[in-house]
């Protein structure tokens, strides 16, 4: 029996799937692949507590930052968080919890969650505050640091194109966490900008087989924004 992976809107996508306390996996680089319109459904559902586990923490006014707005985040997992005034403000306040991990670390516990592996041991963060508390074994002469896979109940993500089967195709650089959080989560939503039927997607080009995809939701429109714009002066005649 063939099931209906496709919703109508962000809202009706995410139905019965948020709940207070949960942990999410946002995907996204900077403004670049952010799930925007999952993240707006999450906020006009008023959840909170939550616990999202993403590179980033957006920018104020958009992608994760609508939800600090809202103070409906308990905690952050992430690398790089510099650009949101907000997030630094209820951190430094004691108002938000913050785990910081290498960016490298944070894909690798994550990617490690999706593969079923519990945990792993990298030589990144030894003899410095990202160890502390954690497990430290020697191999071949070297020390490395234990770091837990990362699992969530639920990851939003942005792809480019899909199928009806919820196969994803990811676009140049937002092919960045998105791909590995899609197989971390118990369930996976993806918005997406072109809905296409099965089989419409060459097999060798699929980032991300349908089988860990449970919901999508296709966008009726996309608006980009430029996190950080830089141009070069234009030449005198």
């Amino acid at each position: 029996m063939a099931v209906d992976k496709v919703y109508s809107d962000a809202a009706a996508a995410l139905a019965e799937l948020l709940h207070a306390g949960m942990t999410i996996m946002a995907g996204g680089f900077g403004l670049c692949g952010v799930p925007s319109a999952l993240i707006e459904a999450i906020r006009a559902s008023g959840v909170r507590e939550l616990t999202i586990i993403s590179n980033n923490a957006g920018v104020d006014d958009a992608g994760l930052g609508l939800l600090l707005q809202t103070r409906q985040v308990r905690k952050m997992i992430s690398s790089y968080v510099g650009e949101n005034a907000t997030f630094a403000r209820q951190y430094l306040a004691g108002e938000l919890e913050i785990e910081f991990n290498p960016q490298g670390t944070l894909a690798e516990r994550i990617r490690a969650g999706g593969a079923g592996i519990p945990a792993f041991y990298t030589p990144t963060g030894v003899g410095t505050q990202i160890a502390e508390g954690k497990e430290v074994r020697q191999f071949d002469g070297k020390r490395y640091v234990m770091e837990r896979a990362l699992v969530a109940d639920l990851a939003i993500v942005h792809a480019w194109k899909a199928d009806t089967e919820g196969n994803l195709v990811f676009r140049k650089t937002a092919r960045n966490f998105n791909p590995i959080m899609a197989t971390a989560a118990k369930v996976t939503v993806a918005e997406v900008e072109i809905l296409v039927g099965a089989g419409e997607i060459d097999a060798d080009l699929i980032h991300t087989p349908g089988i860990f995809v449970k919901r999508l939701v296709p966008l009726l429109q996309v608006h980009k924004r430029i996190e950080q714009r830089t141009v070069r002066q234009r030449q005198a005649a």
